[in-house]
């Protein structure tokens, strides 16, 4: 399976954090759907349930979100 980057503009698109919304804690744009949710689901249960829960979040925004945090560790596990 080939893996695909995302890049910090198209970010701007997946993940949103506005004091004004949620205490200002990241969430999925569009929602009200913290980011953090989505992780906690993933330790014992499937994309495909969170998102059954989650409708407002869509599969495109979980999956760039899940490429963000890949990213974001591949990037500090190389930087040492």
């Amino acid at each position: 399976m080939a893996t695909k980057s995302i890049k910090k503009t198209e970010a701007r698109a997946v993940v949103h954090s506005d004091p004004e919304i949620m205490g200002g804690a990241p969430v999925f744009v569009g929602t009200r759907v913290h980011v953090k949710t989505l992780f906690d689901y993933l330790e014992e249960d499937t994309l495909e349930e969170f998102l059954d829960h989650f409708p407002t979040v869509t599969r495109k925004q979980a999956i760039d979100a899940l490429r963000l945090a890949r990213d974001l560790v591949l990037e500090h596990a190389y930087s040492a």
